[in-house]
């Protein structure tokens, strides 16, 4: 199939090569491991002389797949999938830091994220210097001469903020650093950070790629020669994705850029409703032009993704009443998802932060983040107005 092909057709149709049954839809391959010819065969297998599966701790025709698809999607050479999107960053970070490392990286990124970057890697004496997000000017400061890793999310979760991936290009490249971009929010329909110098991707799968709320999964792509550290230290430590996850997952893929083209219709509408709503004062997604980011999203996102953030008046008391109040938006953890989703950071995911904290990535008392679902956009709205009435 030729490379030049678009997105669409790129995600439909690349495909593990026909079985001699002559399929139309990939197989399943619910096997631990694979048999080989003779003992020839499975030494020059294993010394990696052949390129074939062995274990599908290692390699399978699913998960393979799988990263074929977001290889292709992100313009990134090679790949491995794992069981979460965290196991993705943990796996990223630990195969390409060593002992005495230092890592810079935005503020505002996932709460184990964050946990990992505070809890973990000092174990291991790596340390990480923070820079906000309307204070990128301060990066190049903290820069150190043990700096190896540049690391950020855009979209952030959950403020949606979003940072200028070819500034960041740019300063990994002068510095010698390896720029890592979470693409979560974005996924690789909206955003391909590679072409703005990012040398690693990370996905976590579970969210917009898989967009049902059914699997577990991540993805990290980039560079073949850092995806071979990454590769070898994964099969080693066990963090695989499991066959059937990733079917589900490349399945998704097919339907993706029709999936996020809706959502991102349905929370922009959403967004400009709460927006003229007396009860609300703020209002933050991407290709609102009230953003304050939004000359750069219009710049490096072909739309804006499918998250909302909000802040409501009232503070802690009233993200509560207006959570209560909800019928037909859920309340959950995840985002993504068909379904319409609520949360209220301040008294939930981030209620263990101090209010320091928490204000320093943008999580007010009062802020509400809607994951806009794919149900129709009268519905997501009259619910919403009830609510916050």
């Amino acid at each position: 199939m030729s490379k030049e092909n678009h997105f669409e057709t790129q995600a439909i149709r690349t495909q593990m090569e026909r079985s001699q049954y002559l399929e139309h839809s990939t197989p399943l391959h619910l096997t631990s491991s694979f048999v080989f010819e003779d003992a020839e065969d499975m030494r020059a297998s294993f010394s990696e002389e052949k390129e074939r599966n062995i274990y599908s701790r290692f390699t399978n025709p699913n998960t393979s797949e799988f990263v074929d698809k977001i290889c292709k999607l992100e313009g990134a050479e090679a790949g491995y999938a794992y069981a979460t999107g965290m196991s993705a960053v943990f796996s990223t970070f630990a195969a390409l830091l060593n002992a005495g490392d230092h890592v810079v990286s935005c503020r505002s990124v996932f709460g184990s994220t964050h946990s990992l970057f505070t809890k973990f890697l000092p174990k291991w004496n790596i340390e990480t210097s923070y820079f906000k997000v309307n204070e990128v000017d301060n990066i190049e400061s903290l820069i150190q001469s043990n700096t190896k890793i540049l690391y950020a999310e855009t979209p952030t979760n959950p403020a949606v903020d979003i940072l200028d991936l070819e500034l960041l290009g740019n300063i990994a490249k002068k510095h010698n650093l390896l720029l890592i971009i979470d693409n979560c929010f974005a996924t690789p329909y909206l955003q391909n950070p590679i072409k703005f110098g990012a040398d690693l991707v990370i996905h976590s799968a579970t969210k917009l790629i898989d967009g049902q709320g059914r699997v577990l999964g991540g993805v990290t792509v980039g560079k073949a020669n850092l995806i071979r550290e990454v590769y070898l230290f994964s099969r080693n430590t066990g963090p695989a994705l499991s066959p059937f996850n990733a079917w589900v997952l490349s399945k998704s893929l097919e339907t993706l850029s029709v999936r996020v083209d809706r959502h991102c219709e349905n929370a922009l509408k959403v967004a400009e409703f709460l927006e003229s709503h007396k009860n609300v004062q703020l209002v933050k997604y991407p290709f609102l032009k009230s953003h304050p980011q939004y000359d750069i999203a219009k710049k490096q996102m072909k739309k804006g993704g499918n998250i909302v953030a909000f802040e409501i008046k009232g503070g802690i008391e009233a993200g509560r009443q207006f959570l209560n109040k909800l019928q037909l938006l859920l309340l959950s953890a995840n985002l993504g998802d068909t379904r319409s989703i609520a949360t209220h950071p301040a008294s939930t995911t981030h209620s263990k932060l101090s209010e320091v904290d928490r204000l320093e990535v943008g999580i007010t008392d009062g802020l509400v983040r809607v994951s806009v679902g794919l149900e129709h956009t009268d519905d997501i709205i009259s619910d919403l107005k009830q609510a916050l009435g």
